[in-house]
């Protein structure tokens, strides 16, 4: 029985919003060292630079950022290092597929225990045209004001 129920956030991606078209989403466990375990149960992760790879069969996430562990010593891990995915090899294979046939990339989204396990959401993803970005900001801005403006006449009315 794990001693933690639930789902504690830990970092999120924002940027991968932004920037990319996001297709669909997987949850992958982590194979962490004890002192990246301890860094994230203290809440600090980056995810802003991160993205997944799958070499050999295998899934990788490369450039996420965990600190060091303050209180530890020699065994402490390093900030950078490539981290190993644990998914179900059929996931693996269509997530190959879709990168291979190009266009597709995959980008962590949210870092996150479930249950005290260290999961992390990856989504496959295509980068977004700078006037794609341009677009959802507008839209984004139109809906506010749209939104500001039912309000308003709201309380006029009353």
């Amino acid at each position: 029985m794990p001693r933690e129920r639930g789902e504690k956030v830990i970092a999120t991606n924002r940027r991968a919003r932004h920037d990319y078209n996001l297709e669909k989403s997987y949850e992958a466990g982590l194979v962490l060292t004890g002192t990246e375990v301890k860094s994230l149960r203290q809440g600090r992760a980056n995810l802003s630079d991160g993205y997944a790879f799958i070499k050999g069969g295998e899934a990788f996430l490369d450039a996420v950022h965990i600190p060091e562990y303050s209180q530890g010593h020699w065994t402490n891990h390093s900030a950078k290092r490539i981290r190993k995915l644990l998914l179900h090899r059929d996931e693996i294979h269509k997530l190959e597929h879709a990168v291979s046939a190009g266009g597709y990339t995959l980008v962590p989204l949210r870092l996150y225990f479930s249950d005290g396990r260290a999961k992390v959401e990856i989504a496959l993803a295509k980068g977004k045209r700078e006037y794609d970005k341009r677009q959802t900001l507008r839209e984004r801005q139109d809906t506010r004001e749209a939104e500001r403006a039912m309000r308003t006449r709201n309380r006029m009315g009353e």
